[in-house]
């Protein structure tokens, strides 16, 4: 989620889970190429969880996030 006029270092509101626009795109491109049909909702929110996971790591290149992001966490 993104908060209008939060201000100070972006590392620390990256940190607190606070996404630019730039970067919220870059998430929803990588959910959108990885999700299928027929997934649960608790598979979704996996994925979704390891995208963010390796986005806040320091991946920023949407096709090596997109790869990491497909494994499981801590492989």
């Amino acid at each position: 989620m993104v908060f209008e006029g939060c201000h100070g270092d972006p590392s620390k509101s990256q940190g607190a889970g606070i996404f630019d626009p730039s970067e919220l795109a870059l998430l929803a491109r990588a959910f959108e190429q990885l999700k299928l049909e027929g997934q649960s909702t608790g598979q979704r929110e996996a994925l979704a969880s390891r995208i963010i996971a390796n986005h806040m790591a320091g991946v920023t290149d949407e096709t090596e996030l997109i790869s990491l992001s497909r494994q499981p966490l801590g492989r």
